[in-house]
């Protein structure tokens, strides 16, 4: 896990070094989409968002996957 921290908001990244995820695969499963994957991350992305985050995926296929929350600034506190 990587924390960024910018002037606007905190950027959490989960990241893994496995296969990726193809670009024409990107977004599609966070509609409820996949092999085995559930409804894991459709749930995330609505809870977050009921919350005022997000989530997104940014890695490259090949290199691995990379997931980021991203966290607007006053919804987090940083010590």
């Amino acid at each position: 896990m990587i924390l960024v921290r910018t002037k606007t908001r905190l950027i959490i990244s989960c990241i893994d070094d496995k296969v990726g995820i193809p670009p024409d695969e990107k977004g599609k499963f966070f509609p409820w989409y996949g092999k085995h994957t559930g409804v894991g991350l459709f749930l995330s992305r609505k809870i977050l968002a009921i919350t005022g985050l997000s989530i997104r995926e940014t890695g490259k296929e090949r290199e691995g996957a990379r997931f980021e929350i991203v966290v607007p600034e006053g919804k987090y506190r940083y010590i």
